[in-house]
């Protein structure tokens, strides 16, 4: 491996939007999110999703059904949180205001935001 720095990167798609909460839709967004991982940490880096982190305390904590007051407590709060740890956010998938928020919190964060995976690919 080379000198270059290995970065936390968090995916950032959607999830919901667009599914009217259909789960064959929600689970073809996640995997579209998990496949951009894979390709990502083929690079040398750590992709995250904050799915990854929300989904099971969501469950864990009870919620009944996607969007209800649990859901939404912890959904995307944690994503947000996360971007933190990160040093990077990717956007990827079509149109999504929680993705879209995940990347205006990332610059927030001074983090960088790629909008391809070529672009990783470039810049490491």
């Amino acid at each position: 491996m080379s000198n270059k720095k290995n970065l936390m990167i968090l995916v950032a798609g959607p999830y919901r939007s667009g599914t009217h909460d259909d789960p064959q839709l929600i689970a073809a967004n996640v995997q579209a999110m998990t496949d951009a991982a894979l390709e990502i940490y083929n690079l040398g880096h750590l992709p995250v999703l904050g799915e990854w982190f929300a989904l099971p305390l969501i469950e864990a904590a009870g919620s009944k059904v996607i969007g209800d007051t649990v859901f939404n407590k912890i959904f995307h709060p944690i994503a947000v949180n996360l971007i933190q740890h990160c040093d990077a956010v990717i956007r990827i998938g079509g149109p999504s205001l929680g993705a879209d928020e995940m990347v205006t919190a990332g610059l927030m964060e001074g983090k960088i935001i790629y909008y391809a995976i070529e672009e990783i690919f470039a810049h490491t």
